[in-house]
Parts: C-alpha cells; structure tokens; sequence
C-alpha cells in the first residue's frame, strides 16, 4: 500500500510522482512502456507548446523545461534521484472500487516490441496488484480512469452542446481535384486507400471522430546515425496510389510536405497544408475508446504507413528522380531514439478520453470569457487541431476532388493572447463518480477546449497541482472534490506555480 499511485510515465506523470514524493507521501509511478516522459522524450520541445514561459512555474519552470534537449533518459534520471519507485512494463487491466473510492489495480504485462509498439491485449498476462489511497490518471488514454468506471468523452462535440461557434464537423481544407476512385470516373471501383466517404453529416455536427496522431521523428543522411527505413512486409505501391496522383497533381512544386513533413525545432511534424503528408488520417477515431489489440494494430499502421511512404517515394517511377534519390538518402536518426532504432518510443496521441468532470473547459475559457476561482495552472495555446478525416469530396461545380477535413489553428500560438486559468474541477470528477482519482492529461474538456489546453508543459503544471491535491486529501482524509481550494492554491504558489496572469 503507498499514499498515491501514479499511473503513466508522461512527462505530466513524472511530474506528480516527484511532487507528491517531496509532499512526503509515498509514491509508484506505473509506466506501460519502458521509457519515461511521453512525447517530450518522443520529439516535443517544451518551448514548442508553451511560447510563454512566464505562465508556468513550479516543477514544470525549474525541471521540465530542462530537459528541452531531451536527453535520452532525461525524466527516468530525474524521477529515480528523487527516490520514486518506478514499475515498468505494466499497464491496468481492471480496478477495483470499494463505493466512490478506488482501492487497487490489476496490473497486466506490456513490454513494447524493438520499435515501441504497445504489446496487443491478448499476449499480455496478468501481473501485480497496486494498491493505494489515492490515484493520478496521467496517461494519454485515461485508461485508469475509464477502467474505474468514471464517466468519460470522446470524439467531437456539435456546437450545440455547449454552445462552441467552432465546433464539431468543419468545411474542407486543401481541396484538390484528384479522382478519388480506383478506377478513375467509376464509383463502383471503390476509394483509394486513405480515402474515407463522406459521412454527410452538417457542419457543426457532432461525430466519433478526432485529430490526427503521428510520429514527431528524426531523419539522417550520416552514414553513422542512420537507421535504414524498409518497407512494410506488406508493402503495395497500389496502397499509395493516392500519393502518385498528388505528385502528379503538385507537378514541379515542393514534395518535402509529404515526405519528411514540416521541420519543427529539428524533429518532423505533420505537414497540414498537404493534402497527404507522414502520418495517416482517421485511425485515432478507433483509438481513443479501443482495447490495447486496436491500440496496437492502429500504432504498428502509423509505424507502417511511415515506411510505405518513405520506400514508395524512394522507389517509384513517377515520382521525380532527384526527390526519389533524396528521399531514399533519409534513415530514421538512431542517435536520437537509440533504444528503437530510431523510432520514437511514443505516438503522439494529441487527444483520446476526456474526462467529463465537475467542470468542462470550452471554447469560452479559451477565449478568456469565464473567470473560473479555482485555478490550479495557466494554459494559452490558441485551438490547435490537426485534420480527422481525408475524404471525397466534390466541388461546388460537381468536379470530383480529395479534400481534409476537422483542420483549425484559431488565435495562433499565443491564443487570445493572454492565458487562462484551468480550474482544479476540471481535473477531478463528480465525487459521486470517484473520490480518490485525479485526471490532469485526460482532463475535462470538449474537443475545442481540449485542443487548446492539451499542451505537455499545461499537463505538467497540472500534474503538479493534482499531485499537491491528492496530499492535501489524504492529509484531511477527505475525498479529493472536499479539498480546500484556498489552501491548495496557497501551497501552489509557494511551489511557484503560476495561477493567474497580471499582463
């Protein structure tokens, strides 16, 4: 038995297990992987979210923002001085409650395979037992959380619901009139791979979709660092027609955004004003709520989709010669991921489950329209999604085309430019639903205040604001919903964390 059990290694995870072990309780940290620090030990800078440093504080300010460089075992090197016990390997396959309080997990095994992909759910077998009195959800999937039964949310929501201008399905982007069919003018012939139907629902319409996941990689051309990137067993150049005919389509101009993608601070992104680009559209729909043998289809098909990619433009006749030979020269970095051959070890899963909590931060919150009191950490970013779906789409005039869609970037990075608080109900769900669990990655957002608040360095300032709370609880032996948010707040601050923003 430990006082707080924090479940995923995230950066956010790290960051609770370190904070609740110097409020002196004790701590295990249970990671599914075998590395620690989510995707800002995966290819995210922190400075990259957060352009305002000044907003944060704490552990996030005076740690986090250390690791910039990411040094390969940055956050195991820093959890393990501070003395936190780690448990590798192992991810929860049930929970145990006794009324609204959790009382133990069930832990499974998961070792990742040499590339980081999650071992599916029927290899994996039963482990340990975790038991504790109060837990901290800082996965990217809230797995703990929706195994312990608490209410949750995903996909997109319609601009009804809570009254979001910018909500659920959005117009097209990068429109491009490519025939979308096998056969060329023959519906009957079927879509291309990585063309989806329409599903015709009206914009602002909700639906189960969500942004696009990728791979934030490294890419060499020094003999010495680089990792060969080999097809998929399964390749077909059939898979990639799409692809032929978008080049056909670009003709003379820049191909770089489908292959690498955009250079972000050294590592490669998602290009999203290509039509196709490094990563697949529309698998994190089937993510967000799936069982670890979806998870780990859907995670090996970015991985494979990757590499059909790079060997399709490396290969292919109609793709231009000197592209073809410079894109054939790139080998995944081994230097950077050296544990994976150069694969980083984590998906980047922008978004999954999010708790439906006593409070849900919307478009309104990011757009500084509400003043909630019970702020616990700042955010900023402006609403930042990544497309959903690829679809066929016809124009205006009836011309047969491929289009994106779900894709936003509203207030820029910088947001409304000013900060805004996220309060402390929205990492804590209703008490009846659960007294003793705190969410500060899956926390309570639609998918528009989400997409805004889903920042690594939001989820650690967070993460040390829950950690402190679960102290606080176990010391009042209350429920966590029953901590005084005054008193909270006063230890936040003397920790340094940023709470409000004065200009």
């Amino acid at each position: 038995m430990v006082d707080v059990c924090v479940y995923g290694g995230t950066a956010a995870g790290c960051v609770a297990a370190v904070t609740a072990q110097q409020e002196g309780a004790s701590v295990v940290l249970v990671e599914p992987s075998r590395w620690l620090g989510g995707m800002l030990s995966a290819g995210i800078k922190p400075a990259q979210d957060c352009p305002l440093p000044a907003a944060t504080g704490g552990l996030t300010r005076d740690a986090v923002f250390g690791f910039a460089q990411q040094p390969h075992n940055a956050f195991y090197e820093w959890v393990t001085a501070a003395g936190v016990e780690v448990i590798f390997e192992r991810r929860v396959r049930s929970v145990q409650r006794t009324g609204n309080h959790i009382t133990s997990l069930q832990l499974e095994t998961s070792p990742p395979d040499q590339w980081g992909v999650p071992l599916p759910a029927a290899a994996a077998v039963l482990a340990q037992e975790i038991q504790a009195k109060v837990f901290i959800d800082a996965s990217y999937e809230g797995d703990l959380m929706a195994h312990a039964g608490v209410p949750y949310r995903t996909g997109r929501e319609s601009q009804a619901a809570f009254g979001e201008d910018v909500a659920g399905v959005q117009p097209v982007t990068n429109w491009t009139p490519i025939d979308p069919y096998v056969v060329p003018g023959d519906s009957t012939s079927g879509l291309l791979p990585h063309v989806e139907e329409d599903h015709g629902l009206a914009l602002g319409a909700a639906d189960d979709y969500t942004q696009a996941y990728n791979y934030r990689f490294y890419v060499t051309t020094d003999p010495d660092r680089r990792a060969e990137l080999t097809p998929p067993d399964n390749y077909s150049p059939a898979d990639y027609e799409l692809v032929r005919r978008y080049i056909a389509h670009l003709g003379a101009q820049d191909l770089t955004g489908i292959f690498p993608g955009w250079l972000n601070s050294g590592e490669y992104n998602y290009q999203r004003a290509s039509l196709v680009t490094n990563a697949p559209l529309g698998l994190s729909r089937a993510y967000q709520d799936g069982n670890w043998d979806d998870r780990s289809r859907i995670w090996r098909q970015h991985l494979d989709y990757l590499r059909g990619l790079h060997h399709f433009l490396s290969t292919h006749p109609d793709v231009p010669a000197d592209f073809r030979a410079e894109t054939a020269a790139y080998g995944l970095d081994k230097s950077v991921f050296p544990d994976t051959d150069g694969w980083p070890p984590q998906l980047y899963i922008r978004v999954c489950r999010r708790l439906a909590g006593q409070y849900t931060i919307t478009h309104a919150d990011v757009i500084n329209r509400t003043e909630p009191s019970d702020s616990v950490g700042l955010a900023l970013f402006g609403v930042d999604v990544y497309p959903v779906r690829r679809i066929a789409r016809r124009n205006a005039s009836g011309q047969p085309g491929v289009a994106t869609e779900g894709d936003m970037f509203i207030g820029g990075h910088l947001g409304t430019g000013r900060p805004y608080p996220v309060p402390y109900r929205a990492i804590t769900p209703l008490q009846s639903d659960c007294g003793n669990l705190l969410v500060p990655v899956c926390l309570s957002a639609t998918h528009i205040g989400y997409a805004a608040t889903r920042m690594e360095p939001v989820f650690c300032v967070l993460a040390e604001s829950a950690a402190v709370a679960a102290v606080q609880s176990l010391r009042a032996q209350n429920d966590v919903q029953e901590v005084d948010v005054d008193k909270l707040q006063d230890r936040l601050v003397d920790r340094g964390q940023v709470l409000s923003w004065a200009g």
